[in-house]
């Protein structure tokens, strides 16, 4: 009987000395967490896309507070009013950032850019990249074997069985750029939404020389600089025979657009141009030609 009882009151002794070990070890090595880092990730849209820049909605909540500004911060799926919702969490000023959407450069249809070779591999952008130049002239070009198809959580970008090329949809696209980082060919970018959701780009990223572009591509950008010397706000540099036209300088005026002899600067959601008054020197012309 007493060597139970010594037993037992042992145990005891041991449980209470790890009980008390325990609790120093908690409380010296205790992690304090900001209790709003906890209430900005509830605002979250919990979508983990990394759109943010952050891994996951729990790490862009933990750098918004301990940052102590939302400067350079934004959620692309929330948008404005989760940013809002945050600023009014942590007493900060939300700010504003322009709504961006993704963009396929490219207008390699299967029309303007002709098939030369079958690819017969794994169903995958990154596989057939890593293995050869894709399935025509154009080295540059969607592999069409949707990439981003697969890595947008939100359904909004699918692939066009007449074009074999991705198109965007814009209600559903949050801008969180699963799509640019799943693309080989770096086709698909972030470019700001624009008023009345009007923009202006160079649908192509060829950086072969015009022949060399041309022959693999009816639409290609053949490096002739037109654009850039008809923009009056030097929005388009030419580099590596390639134009580009930077969003945050364009006015939209769309000159650039006319004297493209390769069509290929995209207006896009802009009314339809009204036509040209033809000035009495070409209707006399006309005249005297019939």
């Amino acid at each position: 009987m007493n060597l139970i009882l010594i037993a037992v009151i042992s145990l005891g002794a041991i449980a209470l000395v790890l009980a008390a070990v325990l609790y120093v070890a908690s409380k010296k090595f205790a992690v304090y967490e900001d209790p709003r880092i906890a209430q900005v990730s509830e605002v979250l849209p919990q979508a983990n896309c990394g759109g943010c820049g952050y891994p996951g909605c729990s790490g862009f909540a933990d750098a918004c507070v301990k940052a102590g500004s939302l400067e350079g911060k934004f959620c692309p799926v929330g948008g404005q009013p989760v940013m809002s919702q945050v600023a009014s969490i942590l007493g900060l000023d939300a700010g504003t950032a322009e709504p961006m959407v993704a963009v396929v450069r490219s207008n390699g249809t299967c029309t303007n850019r002709p098939r030369t070779n079958m690819y017969d591999g794994a169903k995958s952008c990154a596989i057939a990249a890593s293995l050869y130049g894709g399935e025509t002239g154009c080295s540059y070009g969607c592999l069409g074997c949707g990439d981003c198809v697969a890595a947008c959580q939100f359904d909004a970008i699918h692939m066009n069985p007449e074009t074999g090329l991705p198109e965007v949809d814009e209600e559903k696209c949050t801008a969180c750029g699963a799509c640019v980082k799943a693309c080989p060919k770096a086709i698909i970018e972030l470019r700001a939404k624009g008023k009345k959701s009007r923009r202006v780009y160079v649908s192509c990223v060829n950086k072969d020389k015009g022949a060399v572009a041309r022959k693999a591509c009816t639409v290609s950008c053949i490096g002739c600089g037109k654009c850039v010397k008809t923009c009056p706000f030097e929005a388009i540099t030419l580099e590596n025979n390639l134009a580009y036209i930077d969003y945050n300088k364009c006015k939209s005026c769309r000159k650039c657009v006319e004297v493209c002899p390769q069509h290929t600067i995209i207006e896009l959601n802009f009314p339809p141009r009204k036509p040209k008054e033809e000035t009495p020197v070409a209707e006399a012309a006309k005249t005297a030609e019939a």
